[in-house]
């Protein structure tokens, strides 16, 4: 599994469903302790594990038990190994000009990302395919109903069977592949990829596979998310969230489980850990990545999750390590694609990535639906 962003991994493996993701997600947020997801080494444990089975209680009432288990299960920040070189002395210092201009334009691309035609805050829709025909456009009595205005109200029908997906168009609907007009042929889904987009004005659909189901996903270059959206919410940037950690490679690369709050989970690579100090607490973080790779992606929460920033997790990407150090930069954490649209879901982090400190870095978060 990769994590989706322009900036990271971009990730075929990424779970999307339907309007049952904000009930679920609402619940396991609503489920994550004050303090964090682990105990870092010399904090009271008798009142972390209390609160951490308190909160396996009440997401396991949400949402299916491994989840829960996956998304609660508190645990040790593990390796306790040296203090990295870490710049700053003070989180109040004032960083230099030109760290400073580096990170502000890397959020202004952040945001620009989002508004993209197809960034995030285009996603309209998800409809999953059932064997046979699946009939797409306005009409409410379609399987894949578009929104109004957007297309015909029988626009045509996707054909579903036995893991391929054919498109049908009908009525003369304006659908185009590749800038020639499509009548039918089979789509392409997105993994192993890249995926056949059909384009229909403002909309955009294809064909996503997650597991053993296939979905169309729907974008709408006019969706309200898009069109209202007023930019993103940011901590003041601080040095002090930028360190220089110890990388430890395995070899070979590890598979180390990854869940979502559907109840999936996929063996994902892990390359090495990171491991460094912060705020006094001692942290090791696994990312993924497959070997070789000149990126790296965290999946990670903290204790300001589900309070300033998304509850299921931030994202966080890196370049690869060299010399046996990894430069993480906190101030570019960013929030998962399920903060902005109820049709995605959210890869949860994975036990040994739930710190307890608080990372008071990179991108807050307000709610859009």
């Amino acid at each position: 599994m990769k994590i989706p962003s322009r900036h990271g991994h971009l990730g075929a493996a990424w779970s999307f469903m339907g309007a049952t993701a904000p009930a679920v997600l609402a619940a396991l947020v609503a489920s994550h302790p004050a303090q964090g997801w682990v105990s870092a080494p010399g904090s009271a444990p008798a009142a972390t594990a209390a609160a951490a089975a308190t909160a396996a209680t009440a997401a396991t009432a949400a949402t299916a038990a491994t989840v829960a288990t996956a998304a609660t299960t508190a645990t040790t920040a593990t390796a306790a190994t040296k203090v990295p070189t870490s710049p700053p002395a003070s989180a109040k210092a004032a960083p230099p000009q030109s760290y400073k201009a580096s990170v502000e334009a890397w959020r202004k691309e952040r945001e620009d990302d989002l508004r993209a035609e197809e960034g995030w805050l285009t996603v309209a829709g998800l409809f999953w395919l059932k064997e046979g025909e699946n009939g797409f456009g306005t009409d409410p009595s379609n399987a894949i109903v578009l929104p109004k205005g957007s297309a015909p109200a029988h626009a045509g029908v996707f054909f579903f069977k036995d893991g391929k997906t054919v498109i049908r168009v009908e009525g003369g609907a304006p659908v185009i592949l590749d800038g020639k007009a499509v009548h039918a042929q089979e789509v392409k889904p997105d993994q192993p990829g890249p995926p056949d987009k059909l384009q229909l004005n403002a909309l955009t659909m294809y064909v996503i596979k997650r597991g053993d189901r296939f979905g169309i996903r729907l974008k709408d270059k006019n969706s309200r998310h898009r069109t209202e959206f007023k930019g993103l919410q940011w901590f003041p940037i601080s040095e002090s969230y930028r360190v220089l950690a110890d990388w430890t490679p395995y070899d070979p690369p590890h598979k180390i489980p990854i869940a979502n709050v559907l109840g999936q989970t996929e063996q994902s690579t892990c390359p090495g850990y990171a491991s460094f100090t912060l705020k006094g607490t001692s942290i090791k973080l696994e990312p993924l990545g497959e070997p070789g790779d000149k990126e790296l992606s965290f999946i990670i929460r903290d204790g300001t999750s589900g309070k300033e920033t998304y509850g299921a997790s931030r994202f966080l990407d890196t370049d690869a390590p060299k010399d046996g150090k990894l430069l993480i930069d906190f101030n570019k954490a960013y929030s998962p694609p399920c903060a902005f649209t109820e049709f995605a879901t959210c890869p949860l982090p994975p036990k040994q990535n739930q710190m307890t400190v608080r990372i008071e870095a990179g991108e807050k978060y307000t709610p859009l639906h």
